[in-house]
């Protein structure tokens, strides 16, 4: 599913436009990222857990040449599910 089949989808559940459906889906999108560079991590009860981790720093190899390789440390979004997602896609 892309955005546009997502917006769609919210258009069609909740009654409301497609333009107002992307407006709204882009402010969600938008206070998921500010609320994980600020506090690294949001929880949506029941749904799933965001959280900001930092990956160490390791050595890692060019597939194409065979040569070693540092791949720097970096910071990564994980995403926990919850229990009602796990139970839904069962």
């Amino acid at each position: 599913m892309t955005k546009a089949d997502l917006v769609v989808k919210v258009a069609e559940m909740a009654g409301m436009t497609k333009v107002n459906a992307e407006r709204a889906l882009n402010s969600f999108l938008d206070a998921v990222e500010a609320t994980l560079v600020k506090d690294g991590k949001l929880m949506l009860t029941g749904f799933g857990t965001f959280e900001v981790e930092t990956r160490k720093a390791r050595k890692g190899r060019n597939p194409k040449t065979g040569e070693s390789i540092d791949i720097p440390e970096a910071k990564v979004v994980k995403f926990r599910p919850g229990k009602l997602l796990k139970d839904a896609v069962k």
